[in-house]
């Protein structure tokens, strides 16, 4: 098995804190060795990785909501549903919802749309833990910043 570390969320483009709500953009590059085979001469984006950038998403709309006190991991995917394809070049829209906070878990509802028309959407569960160690905690402060994470929500 050989894995690649991913970053599927390129920037923060609204997170408003008293609705509860993130958007998010992410540019499906044009080329990459996942579509050499998923599928050779037919490239589509799979949906795993769809469903991790909606991850990705609720998790940085949980980090704000926490204030960078605790860490969202992906615990539970319901309700996924595919409604069409992803594919290289596109600029993907997705919109995160909170849907419940509480007993040191997040739930969110997540969906992906492209040029407006929804492709994918689905109901993930988050437990939340206080950061496990200050390097990850550092590595998260450091992603914030590249995607345009509000400044004020950083603490110092």
């Amino acid at each position: 098995m050989h894995l690649e570390y991913f970053h599927l969320i390129d920037r923060i483009v609204d997170l408003n804190m008293g609705e509860k709500t993130i958007t998010v953009e992410a540019q499906v590059p044009d080329k990459s060795t996942i579509f050499e085979g998923h599928f050779p001469g037919y490239p589509l984006m799979p949906g795993v990785l769809l469903i991790e950038a909606m991850a990705q998403a609720s998790g940085w709309l949980l980090i704000a909501l926490t204030r960078f006190e605790r860490m969202p991991f992906l615990g539970a995917v319901k309700e996924a549903k595919m409604r069409g394809f992803v594919v290289p070049g596109e600029l993907l829209t997705i919109d995160v919802s909170l849907v419940h906070e509480g007993s040191g878990f997040g739930i969110t509802s997540a969906k992906v749309r492209v040029d407006g028309r929804l492709r994918c959407g689905a109901t993930l569960t988050f437990p939340q833990v206080a950061f496990p160690n200050a390097d990850l905690r550092g590595h998260m402060l450091t992603m914030a910043e590249r995607i345009g994470f509000p400044q004020e929500l950083i603490p110092s």
